[in-house]
């Protein structure tokens, strides 16, 4: 039998998730850029209780591990490092697939204290993926020793997210981080990120796929998020669309193979 979309990628590895031995509350992504400390958080967090495997269909190896907290077991994803989720390499994609369509209950962005700007650019696409986004701010250490000072609670209110900073190779930061996990996975507090606004004509067109997508979709994904992603005209998403309608909706006519589907969607990201 030939590979499908329901036994190959994000779908594969759901399933191989939901066979593990150790039955968890929440499932949490791990992101971030490479370089940032994030396997350091990520061992810090899971210590022994972790192991590797292949993303199916993918030359990408993923790490997952158990942590408890709070009576509370937790299974994290550590996702391969990346600068950006709009998938040009097959760690992007990787990412981004199981952000997306994976469901994970929250997810971390690992970012490097010492070169905060760039990091953010991926902390910034996360949230536009979903509000249950935490972000750890790790190496704060070697940012003091570089004379450099984040201010944590200032950038918290500008994202609108968690923001936990950390030295994750002394173990500095960690168990705030688990609380902070606790608190979005639970419903103990409530993200609010700040959306990221574009031109008016742009704003337009978003608004008018965000209607198809939520009829089509129906609420799954992040509407405004799934439409600016179209109007880009990423191949590997709209094929990832239309295998979850597929898997989803097998007796409907799938959205992307309609009139106003690929070929409208190339039209809308010309006109930018």
């Amino acid at each position: 039998m030939g590979l499908t979309a329901q036994s190959t990628g994000i779908y594969a590895f759901l399933e191989e998730l939901s066979r593990s031995p150790v039955k968890a509350d929440a499932v949490v992504a791990l992101a971030g850029n490479p370089n940032t400390g994030k396997s350091t958080v990520f061992n810090g967090l899971t210590g022994l209780n972790q192991h590797t495997g292949n993303w199916p269909g993918k030359t990408v190896v993923l790490a997952k591990g158990n942590y408890r907290h709070r009576n509370k077991s937790i299974t994290l994803v550590d996702l391969p490092g990346t600068y950006s989720l709009l998938a040009n390499s097959a760690d992007e994609q990787v990412a981004r697939d199981f952000i997306c369509f994976g469901d994970p209950d929250a997810t971390v962005v690992v970012a490097d204290a010492t070169c905060l700007e760039r990091n953010l650019n991926l902390v910034l696409q996360v949230i536009e993926i979903t509000p249950k986004t935490i972000l750890c701010v790790n190496l704060v250490d070697e940012a003091k020793r570089k004379r450099i000072e984040v201010d944590c609670p200032k950038l918290e209110r500008s994202l609108g997210i968690p923001v936990v900073p950390a030295a994750a190779r002394d173990k500095v930061g960690l168990t705030d981080l688990k609380e902070a996990i606790h608190k979005v996975v639970f419903g103990k507090q409530r993200n609010r990120p700040k959306r990221i606004v574009y031109n008016q004509a742009i704003e337009a067109v978003i608004g008018e796929l965000q209607g198809e997508v939520k009829r089509l979709f129906q609420g799954k994904f992040n509407s405004r998020w799934v439409a600016l992603r179209l109007l880009d005209g990423d191949p590997t998403l709209v094929n990832e669309m239309r295998n979850y309608l597929q898997r989803r909706q097998p007796k409907a006519e799938p959205f992307l193979e309609k009139g106003e589907g690929v070929k409208g969607f190339e039209q809308l990201s010309n006109r930018f």
